[in-house]
């Protein structure tokens, strides 16, 4: 067999496939690196330009103050469900503790002070 009848028997017939299998082998690099840089954005990594150095988003003033409004929101929050678990371990205490313990604490309460 020479060089034309190969072409002619193998590779002109399966043409289609060998072009399909090229541009879905393309789609899915441009498809994973869509996803990869989607990734690094919503878990916070910097993205990187074409020599791999980080390229950080510009702050303006909007950002400076949302950033802002979220530290107070999370400090309230926290202090928040700091006194929810003081409250809790009272309501657990009370819950688990016998029914004559609890009415001597609240009999020794309403005693005045000695």
């Amino acid at each position: 067999m020479n060089k034309v009848d190969i072409a002619d028997a193998v590779i002109i017939p399966n043409l289609p496939w060998i072009i399909g299998g090229g541009l879905l082998i393309g789609a899915m690099a441009v498809a994973g690196w869509i996803f990869t840089t989607w990734l690094r954005v919503r878990h916070g990594y910097p993205l990187e330009n074409s020599w791999g150095k980080a390229v950080y988003p510009q702050k303006n003033e909007e950002m400076v103050e949302r950033i802002k409004l979220l530290s107070q929101e999370n400090a309230q929050l926290r202090a928040e469900i700091g006194s929810m678990k003081d409250r809790l371990i009272v309501v657990e205490r009370i819950v688990t503790d016998e029914s004559h313990q609890l009415n001597r604490e609240i009999e020794r309460l309403r005693s005045p002070a000695n």
